[in-house]
């Protein structure tokens, strides 16, 4: 398979809202990860790293230029590959020693990272079974209603057990925008990991289906707004109750 260089792993696009968005295009749609950059006035919020197999901080210059704080919606391996890298890194709670002491199967890299979730490979070194998520112990340990503050800009953490136990979102109150890492987005959702949880995910989503959301950013598949978010959300609610 044709191997890329460290240079075109990344593709980055601004977005509105002084958001942009970050992703491994050659990673399969399914498995990549979405990297959100916030811009604040006093420092940068990093949502997710993606999956660590080149450098963010080497790579893609914007993660360097202020004070940043890099925040883990949740410790699955294609979202905190490049958390090391960074030395502010936030967590919920609940999958704080998860960030401190990854492994292949806690992170779930196995089974899944072969070189059939590639449609092109990292450059070497890069070898899919050596594959291992760095630890990168949090700096800030995160809970239910925490605010983290840009400055002009304030990001209540929602916590969204039911993919993973700490997963969290972050719900920015004046603008309506919602980060919603695993627990929603506009593709397949994953319930069925080995810590998932069927009754939070429910209660998770009810949660979610009360919030004003104009724009929701997932952590997978393409952004969308609010009326999808609620259909969404109502679609997969209705699916578990027929069951």
């Amino acid at each position: 398979m044709q191997r890329i260089r460290p240079e075109d792993w990344y593709s980055v696009r601004r977005l509105h809202d002084d958001v942009t968005a970050i992703s491994e295009p050659y990673i399969q749609e399914f498995y990549r990860c979405n990297v959100w950059h916030i811009r604040g006035r006093d420092r940068d919020m990093l949502v997710d790293s993606g999956m660590g197999v080149v450098s963010l901080r080497e790579w893609v210059p914007l993660v360097t230029e202020r004070e940043l704080i890099a925040v883990a919606s949740h410790t699955h391996f294609d979202h905190i590959g490049c958390h090391h890298e960074f030395e502010c890194r936030a967590v919920h709670s609940a999958e704080a020693d998860l960030l401190a002491n990854p492994t292949r199967e806690n992170t779930l890299a196995d089974p899944y990272v072969t070189d059939d979730i590639f449609d092109a490979l990292p450059p070497e070194p890069y070898c899919s079974k050596c594959y291992a998520v760095k630890r990168a112990p949090a700096t800030r340990i995160l809970e239910d209603g925490d605010i983290i503050d840009l400055g002009d800009r304030q990001f209540e953490v929602i916590h969204t057990p039911g993919h993973s136990p700490g997963g969290i979102a972050l719900y920015e109150r004046a603008t309506e925008i919602l980060f919603s890492g695993d627990i929603v987005y506009d593709g397949p959702l994953i319930e069925d990991t080995y810590h998932s949880n069927l009754a939070d995910y429910i209660a998770s989503m009810e949660r979610l289906m009360t919030l004003p959301v104009r724009l929701v950013h997932g952590g997978h598949f393409p952004s969308f707004g609010g009326e999808r978010y609620r259909q969404l959300i109502q679609g997969w609610l209705d699916e578990k109750q027929k069951n």
